[in-house]
């Protein structure tokens, strides 16, 4: 069998190492790396490294049972918000991040790309700060009333979704709460938007509410409000109770027995008066 020309061969292996980088991607590319999902009530940015040069990211959310999405194509950025690509919350997602080298596509070359872990967002979205609408402290009881945090998500009428609207009774919120200048915690539980818990009326009280969901094995814990702390109107035998009773008593009594004991004086030295100014003058 004749060999083939030294030019044919030539022209066969760069067909062949072309065809070999086409199956392979673009091997000049770098991958994304440290990819990681951050949410928080369903607002989610999945984010990652390095900053590209002389080329593009696109990512792809895949789902377990829904079709893939793009998003942020063509990006520059290392980070996207994913929000709208995982409207079903109870579905698991991997996220792709592609390595793309020209703004056009190439249908003959596979982008490389590197894949985020598993992102499921009703398992692993942390709930927000809850927000404190009213509170009072009367007498011997605290009551705070709050308000759920908000999603991205919204309902066909245009209103936004709460975290409550979605996690239903899974979700719980906890009050912590603790005299002013104490160290020491009580918490009280609620799946509604109120406290209403026994203090101390002698002592002002601080407090703060964090969202939980008890049935999961991580993240359970929400963002905590922030914190506030109740003013009590005091008296001031409020303050210091039966010492300043005594006190004042006892002032009271050296008040009113002064005040006979002045009164007496001046009625003796009335009649004194008195008596002398009837006495008849001296050789008259």
């Amino acid at each position: 069998m004749a060999r083939a020309p030294a030019g044919a061969r030539a022209v066969l292996l760069g067909a062949l190492l072309c065809c070999c980088a086409a199956a392979a991607g673009n091997p000049g590319l770098p991958t994304a790396v440290n990819i990681t999902w951050s949410s928080v009530n369903f607002k989610t940015i999945l984010k990652w490294q390095p900053k590209p040069s002389g080329y593009f990211y696109t990512v792809e959310i895949h789902g377990e049972t829904s079709d893939t999405k793009k998003k942020c194509i063509m990006t520059t950025e290392t980070e996207c918000d994913v929000t709208d690509a995982l409207r079903n919350v109870k579905e698991t997602y991997t996220a792709h991040v592609l390595s793309v080298k020209s703004l056009v596509e190439d249908n003959f070359e596979e982008p490389l790309f590197a894949s985020s872990e598993k992102f499921t967002p009703y398992n692993q979205t942390i709930i927000g700060k809850p927000e404190i609408q009213h509170h009072t402290q009367e007498d011997s009881k605290l009551n705070v009333v709050f308000r759920d945090p908000l999603t991205p998500y919204m309902f066909p009428n245009g209103s936004f979704q709460s975290v409550r609207d979605i996690f239903k009774h899974d979700l719980e919120y906890k009050l912590y709460y603790w005299k002013d200048q104490s160290s020491g915690k009580k918490d009280a539980t609620t799946k509604s938007h109120m406290f209403d818990v026994s203090v101390d009326n002698k002592n002002n009280y601080c407090f703060y509410i964090q969202g939980i969901i008890p049935s999961r094995r991580e993240n359970r814990n929400g963002q905590e409000s922030m914190v506030l702390c109740t003013t009590v109107e005091r008296t001031i035998l409020d303050e210091y109770g039966a010492e300043v009773f005594i006190i004042i008593a006892v002032v009271a009594i050296a008040v009113i027995a002064l005040a006979i004991i002045l009164a007496v004086i001046l009625c003796k030295r009335k009649k004194a008066k008195t008596a002398r100014e009837k006495q008849p003058l001296n050789g008259v």
